[in-house]
Order: C-alpha cells, then sequence, then structure tokens
C-alpha cells in the first residue's frame, strides 16, 4: 500500500493541488473524513458549496 500521507492534497472538486497555494491560503483548505477516506475541498470550491456541506448532502448532489 502506497504511503498517501506524503501526496499533497487534491480538491475533490476540482483538481487543484494544495501544493500550489499560498503557505496562507493552504491554511483554509476544508477537509472531510468519511468512510471513503479524506476528501479535501480548496478555499474557492468550500465558498461555492458551503450550503451543500452545512446541509450535509451527498456530493453527488453538488
Amino acid at each position: 500500500m502506497a504511503d498517501r500521507s506524503q501526496e499533497p492534497p487534491i480538491c475533490m472538486r476540482c483538481g487543484r493541488s494544495r501544493s500550489d497555494a499560498s503557505p496562507a491560503e493552504a491554511l483554509t483548505w476544508s477537509i472531510e473524513n468519511d468512510r471513503q477516506g479524506q476528501r479535501w475541498l480548496c478555499p474557492a470550491c468550500a465558498r461555492a458549496h458551503v450550503r451543500d456541506i452545512e446541509g450535509k448532502l451527498p456530493t453527488e448532489y453538488w
């Protein structure tokens, strides 16, 4: 099994890499832990889907 902790996080919506963000912006990324594992959202995607996240809608409905 590969060690995924060494890979930079990728936004699950837009595919952007957290390693491309400035150090300050990298702190604003969101992470979700569920049965599928860890899923990351960049700040732009998190803002665009904040109501979906707060309403706990499955990502299939975003």
